[in-house]
This record gives C-alpha cells, sequence and structure tokens, in this order.
C-alpha cells in the first residue's frame, strides 16, 4: 500500500467523522506539538479498542500471504453510523485514524504500525 493510498484512508475517516456533523476547529500544522502515547501491541484476531472522540470502535489484523490486512471498524457516537477502514500493512507501514476535534477539544489520532511480526496500536495526543 503507498502512502497516497494510506493518506486516502485517512481522508476517507475525517470526511465520515465531518459527514456525521463534527466541527472542525481550525488548526494549522504548526500549532499542533504531538505528544505519544505508549503504543499496545495487538494480537493476530484479537481486538484492539480505538477511540476517535466522534468515532469509536475496534481494530483487529489477520495475516494473510500478501501483508497483515488491518480491518477497522468505527461508528458514529450521537448516529450509530459504522463505517470500515481496511488496510493491508507491509513491515514499516502506518494507516492513520483521525478525527477533527471541534471546538471542544483537539483531534483524535490513532495509528496502526506493523513492525516485523507485530502490530502496534499507537494514539497521538495532538495540543495546541
Amino acid at each position: 500500500m503507498t502512502p497516497t493510498t494510506l493518506r486516502s484512508l485517512a481522508a476517507a475517516v475525517l470526511l465520515a467523522a465531518s459527514a456525521a456533523g463534527a466541527h472542525a476547529q481550525s488548526l494549522t500544522s504548526a500549532s499542533l506539538t504531538s505528544a505519544s502515547l505508549t503504543p499496545a501491541s495487538l494480537a493476530p484476531a484479537t481486538g484492539q479498542s480505538i477511540d476517535l472522540g466522534t468515532l469509536a470502535g475496534t481494530a483487529y489484523y489477520t495475516v494473510r500471504p500478501d501483508g497483515f490486512h488491518v480491518v477497522a471498524t468505527l461508528a458514529d457516537a450521537r448516529s450509530g453510523a459504522p463505517m470500515r477502514v481496511e488496510a493491508t500493512l507491509a513491515t514499516g507501514q502506518t494507516v492513520t485514524l483521525s478525527t477533527p476535534g471541534g471546538r471542544s477539544g483537539p483531534p483524535h489520532t490513532v495509528e496502526i504500525t506493523r513492525l516485523d511480526r507485530e502490530v502496534l496500536v499507537h494514539s497521538v495526543a495532538l495540543t495546541n
């Protein structure tokens, strides 16, 4: 999966959150600093909770010949409308899921990274 495809997946999650009624806060990348939280290792076919503020759900992966197939199923907190994001990761690749924080807070970001035979789920805190 190319970096452009991974960015497209992340953009789809952002678009879905916006369409679900999230009010995006106007932030520039220059105004953000990141503080990484401790990553959690994910075992094959075992779910890991994901919290993206207005969207929440689980992620899991399965091992396939062409890479690790990651599936994140999320639902809107207000409407319950579901969405699914899927990606096949080679070692060293990451898929980023994020939603805007809106007027009440910072954006929510979760990175799912494959490192050799391990998949890490990593929340990234962004602050102004």
